[in-house]
């Protein structure tokens, strides 16, 4: 039977002395020293009585350690929740509570403020440090570096990654061992990864572009990674001559084109430059492009079903649209009423099938139901179109759905912040267009009768009760929001009104 996911992505480099892993500093981890050290940790993981199916939760910055951890989740069976670094501790407290989870896996410095919440879930915690150090690894130094596989099918769970809900409150996606392979292996054929490449990895790995998108693809090819502990100008720059392929968000590019030391010079080696999680302007594509020769390859993916489309790697990779289907994915664009399916050309809501589709959503029967159709198509909250050629355009969202620098963000839950501070009466939360982030967050106030609100204020206390990444750039006062007939805020106005206030014309 065996651990599909584990002996496709990481038991296949078993023996092999190559490097995996360029760090920073110089230092090397090769296949080898990776895996002794996933087995170290599974062995430990084993220690503190796990048994498969437990879900790990993990807040710890990205290392060499957190990517081996969740390696050993493989190993071990369990399932691996990887959490946003940002993420306060009330925020963390709803995420370990709503799933159950076993053991928390947290920096040295946040477990006085999480080891309440984890005893309160009777769940084990420990500690783990971007340097390596903590009380996981001093446990997992002690043990063998070999480890035997649980065995699991590709219909076990492998992974949950909580997305922003319909109602404010984040949903927990049951990814499967049959979701992250078929994804992973599919676009190291589309994109013509091999061992001979090395991706430059500047992405978070608790987000599913930074792990299931790059970190599997990788694994699933052979490859190496540049690792870095975050997107740092000075470091890609430095480091991008010993690439030869990138994966960021549309923030890295626009940044990089910023800097006069990014030039067509310092690409010529490189073979492919992706980009997703948020759209990519094409000012931004055509400026790229005019800089390097190189154009950007977008795609098109969710927490919920990894990647469902792709520009093509041979042929036009058309701005503003995110490509084909990739094989083995369906896609079709539904009336948002009715469900029936539209004509070529018409936009509607986009729903997908394929094996990169989740399982639901844990212990929310009546959203998976409402989400996830009997015949496996997700309806997937976003608009859009399919244009004559075949190339898919994502026009707008459904829902409310912000997405910043790659974070979703759902602005019910920054209203209820913003409605609780004094002097406001109401609030209106939108994303509007950034030429760094793709959408930023912009918070719409009404003062109560006779008040006037300290916005000054109101963002000092944001800043204590949600993560960074939520945050509004702007506060702004209005004297009412514009509603509908029906009383409903017409947050499409408040959009077009204000798209244009941060970006450029």
């Amino acid at each position: 039977m065996g651990n599909p996911l584990y002996d496709r992505l990481f038991g296949r480099h078993a023996g092999k002395t190559t490097p995996f892993l360029h760090l920073p500093d110089g230092r090397v981890v090769t296949h080898t020293e990776f895996l002794d050290m996933s087995s170290r940790i599974a062995n430990a993981l084993t220690g503190l009585e796990l048994e498969p199916g437990d879900r790990v939760a993990i807040q710890v910055e990205k290392s060499p350690e957190a990517l081996a951890l969740y390696a050993a989740c493989a190993q071990t069976g369990l399932i691996f929740l990887p959490l946003n670094t940002a993420y306060t501790t009330a925020e963390l407290s709803y995420f370990i509570e709503n799933s159950e989870a076993s053991l928390v896996v947290c920096d040295q410095a946040n477990e006085a403020g999480l080891r309440p919440i984890a005893q309160a879930q009777n769940a084990q915690l420990v500690t783990l440090n971007a340097d390596g150090t903590g009380s996981l690894m001093r446990r997992a130094l002690g043990m063998l570096p070999a480890f035997e596989p649980v065995k699991r099918s590709e219909s076990d769970l492998a992974a949950f990654l909580y997305t922003s809900g319909t109602t404010g409150r984040s949903k927990g996606a049951m990814l499967t061992q049959a979701n992250l392979l078929s994804n992973a292996e599919t676009l190291v054929r589309e994109w013509r990864f091999t061992p001979e490449d090395v991706l430059l990895h500047a992405l978070p790995i608790f987000h599913t572009h930074g792990l299931f998108v790059a970190t599997n693809v990788i694994l699933a090819s052979g490859g190496s990674m540049i690792f870095l502990p975050k997107f740092d100008l000075d470091d890609i720059l430095r480091l991008m001559p010993k690439a030869t392929s990138m994966m960021g968000v549309p923030t890295f590019y626009t940044r990089l084109l910023d800097d006069d030391r990014f030039t067509g010079d310092l690409t010529r080696h490189m073979r492919l430059f992706i980009s997703g999680s948020a759209p990519l302007l094409a000012e931004t594509h055509e400026r790229f492009q005019a800089r390097t020769g190189h154009r950007i390859l977008e795609r098109y993916g969710m927490t919920e079903t990894n990647m469902n489309t792709s520009n093509p790697y041979d042929g036009e990779r058309r701005a503003g649209t995110v490509g084909f289907p990739l094989p083995g994915v369906e896609l079709k664009v539904t009336d948002p009423d009715t469900g029936e399916n539209l004509p070529q050309g018409e936009i509607g809501i986009i729903e997908v099938r394929g094996p990169n589709v989740f399982d639901g959503y844990w212990q929310m029967p009546e959203k998976t139901a409402a989400e996830l159709r009997e015949d496996g198509f997700f309806i997937t909250g976003d608009l859009g179109r399919v244009d004559p050629d075949g190339y898919v355009h994502i026009v707008g969202r459904g829902k409310d759905l912000i997405i910043s620098g790659g974070y979703n963000i759902y602005p019910k839950e920054i209203e209820l912040v913003l409605d609780d501070q004094p002097g406001v009466l109401e609030s209106a939360v939108i994303g509007v267009p950034h030429p760094d982030f793709g959408e930023t967050v912009l918070g719409i106030l009404v003062a109560e009768p006779g008040q006037s609100p300290d916005a000054e204020a109101i963002l000092a206390t944001i800043q204590t009760e949600l993560a960074r990444f939520k945050h509004p750039r702007k506060l702004i006062m209005l004297d009412k929001l514009p509603r509908n007939t029906m009383g409903k805020v017409q947050k499409n106005v408040l959009r077009d009104y204000y798209r244009g206030l941060f970006t450029k014309g």
